[in-house]
């Protein structure tokens, strides 16, 4: 197994490996150096093996601490000084999130926040309806439950997973009492609710402003940063709840697109294909958003 670093070194894991037996064909393996990486849960850290290490710092001339500070996944958590960090580890609880799982309800109490590592969160808006539109996404670069930083102890939002992965989870008391007692973390969530914010006023203009096959190829853009992959599942129907439009709107805007060669969309599948030709078929929304510091790095 061999892992990559991508996205300002973030890792992205395709297989976890932990506690090996003596003897075991996964520590023959680790000896042979046919294993590059395994999860430290304890420590909610990636942890290289030497080689690997070596490695990396060989092919992308990084300093020893470089690639310690890389292991932490959630950017927004590595963006805190090491010793913040540490302080934290007893209270980061790693698990999966599953796709539909709802995380947070609007209105309802806010009884944890999570860290994403791999998974994509969609942040609803919700109607009379129970209709929701999605007016923000979380990945590594964030998390889920800002708004106990802000005062504000009940959500806004609906937190829905969309892709499922793996976070980080903290209680909501204990955030709040970490929070207070370290700058650096304060800093770090202040800086990421004001690239949100910034995001979802972007987002409004957008709406307004630009063609659906513009702002569709935008926001598949976006969804292909997030999970760092080319490509992800997501119905049609999904698709057009999430950005508030009819089915029909999400067919004429991915047609084209198809047409074009530059994506492929199938059973729910969406491929990009020649993601600078989308880019340059995407909205100016697009590089205004990736100019945002939405990490709090």
């Amino acid at each position: 197994m061999r892992d990559e670093l991508s996205g300002g070194g973030r890792l992205k894991l395709e297989g976890l490996l932990q506690g090996l037996p003596k003897n075991s064909p996964a520590s023959k393996a680790v000896d042979a150096g046919e294993i590059d990486a395994v999860i430290d849960y304890a420590g909610s850290n990636v942890v290289l093996l030497p080689a690997a290490r070596r490695a990396l710092r060989e092919a992308e001339g990084q300093s020893p601490a470089a690639s310690d500070e890389a292991a932490i996944a959630n950017t927004l958590l590595a963006a805190l000084p090491r010793a913040e960090y540490q302080r934290l580890l007893a209270s980061l609880e790693p698990l999966t999130l599953r796709s539909g799982e709802v995380l947070q309800e609007q209105g309802a109490a806010v009884p944890y926040v999570y860290f994403p590592v791999d998974c994509v969160i969609s942040l609803l808006a919700t109607a009379d309806d129970d209709q929701g539109l999605q007016v923000g996404l979380v990945a590594c670069e964030g998390m889920v439950g800002v708004s106990l930083a802000l005062g504000a102890d009940v959500s806004s939002v609906r937190a829905l997973v969309l892709m499922t992965g793996t976070a980080l989870r903290m209680k909501a008391a204990r955030f709040l009492s970490a929070f207070r007692q370290c700058p650096p973390l304060q800093l770090a969530v202040y800086r990421y609710a004001h690239a949100k914010l910034a995001l979802a006023r972007q987002a409004v203009a957008c709406g307004c402003f630009h063609a659906s096959e513009a702002r569709f190829a935008r926001w598949l853009l976006t969804m292909g940063d997030l999970a760092r992959s080319e490509e992800f599942f997501l119905t049609q129907a999904l698709a057009a709840d999430l950005l508030g439009v009819r089915r029909a709107t999400v067919n004429e805007a991915a047609g084209p697109l198809q047409t074009r060669g530059l994506i492929s969309f199938s059973r729910g599948r969406i491929r990009i294909l020649q993601r600078k030709k989308l880019e340059a078929a995407a909205c100016a929304c697009y590089v205004t958003d990736r100019r945002l510091p939405v990490s709090g790095s």
